[in-house]
């Protein structure tokens, strides 16, 4: 197989995109961390709450979830900020002069938007699940929020809930099993048993409660009477390792979770019967294979945009890539909504934004009349 010859050519636009592409990312991350997280990590560093080499690396850690939507929007401003200025200093026209066509002008652009597009996959998919992992530990914060899981039978009915009020780890505080496995009564409820317990652990292949005080609940539905149990194992087997995994990845971003494990919690929904949450998570894991795309499509666009005529003003293409960036990050919760609310499937919602640029480069190729 024979490879196309790399020509001076393509050396002098790789670099100038490339280059310019690197400052846009650079300040597109600066403008992002400097308002909120900077501040903030200031502020507890100050305070006592962070060392100066803790403060530093959880910094470093928020890096990759900023350069993640950083990729795109500056390969957009790098490449049309080049190609405005080859057009403004007549270096198009002569391009196009010595025969070469619009595909073979942006081929080195080409070639660079798919390595940051590999580059922003292997971000969405490895760098932001480490970096909110390493966070986590850096930072000493770990998961508290609360967590309800139902076990039902074949019919839908619940056999069993249990509330975690907060957890660290694989220990759980404030624990509420509600029983209703032995309903004695029609008319009122189905609860028999309240359980509670101030701790929790979770092993492999069960949850043990420690220290519970067990309430008894009449047929008629009023408290009967108490007592207490050193332990109990309120989960086993399959159960256990279904909650603690939808405990984990339920109550974090989906963005710090890599494409296997998030690919192994969207089946455990659908499993679960948790519909809604089943497709916003095929939404967000589907949009991991669609979003880094987008970069080859902005890339196109900004060349597109950067062909103008000598005496046209460099404001209207700035402005347009800067409308079409913010209307792309701006409508991303929509289409989430949308596939969560079973509006529209989520191969729809994730593949529509990509399928909407690409409609916009075609027109704005069609409208330059190249």
């Amino acid at each position: 197989m024979k490879f196309p010859k790399i020509t001076i050519y393509d050396r002098y636009i790789f670099n100038q995109v490339f280059w310019a592409s690197f400052a846009a990312i650079l300040l597109f991350t600066v403008v992002w961390i400097a308002p909120e997280i900077l501040l903030n990590t200031i502020k507890d560093t100050l305070e006592g709450d962070y060392g100066i080499k803790t403060a530093i690396l959880y910094l470093l850690y928020e890096l990759p979830k900023i350069l993640g939507k950083a990729f795109p929007v500056g390969l957009l401003l790098g490449t049309l900020f080049t190609f405005d200025k080859l057009s403004k200093d007549s270096e198009l026209t002569i391009f196009r002069a010595v025969g070469m066509s619009f595909g073979r002008i942006i081929a080195p652009v080409i070639v660079l938007s798919i390595i940051v597009t590999i580059l922003c996959f292997i971000t969405y998919d490895r760098l932001i699940p480490y970096a909110a992992k390493r966070t986590d530990e850096v930072s000493g914060k770990y998961i508290t929020t609360q967590f309800i899981y139902t076990q039902k039978d074949e019919k839908e009915i619940p056999t069993k809930a249990v509330i975690v009020s907060t957890f660290s780890k694989d220990t759980m505080y404030n624990v509420i099993v509600l029983d209703f496995k032995k309903p004695n009564y029609t008319d009122v409820h189905q609860l028999n048993n309240i359980y509670y317990a101030k701790t929790g652990k979770n092993f492999y292949d069960k949850w043990v409660l420690n220290d519970i005080t067990q309430y008894n609940i009449s047929s008629d539905g009023i408290f009967a009477k108490a007592k207490n149990i050193p332990a109990m194992n309120i989960l086993e087997g399959e159960s256990a390792q279904n909650a603690f995994t939808l405990m984990t990845y339920g109550t974090v971003r989906d963005r710090d979770i890599n494409n296997k494990n998030l690919k192994n919690y969207i089946k455990l929904l659908k499993k679960e019967g948790l519909n809604e949450e089943y497709r916003l998570m095929l939404n967000k894991y589907l949009q991991r294979f669609f979003h880094p795309f987008v970069c080859v499509i902005l890339a196109i666009m900004g060349a597109l945009l950067g062909f103008s005529k000598p005496r046209e003003q460099r404001l209207i293409g700035f402005t347009i890539a800067i409308g079409c960036i913010f209307l792309y990050y701006i409508t991303l919760p929509f289409f989430d909504l949308l596939a969560e609310k079973g509006i529209l499937h989520p191969f729809v919602t994730a593949a529509f934004p990509p399928i909407a640029f690409s409609l916009a480069v075609i027109g704005f190729y069609k409208s330059k009349d190249l």
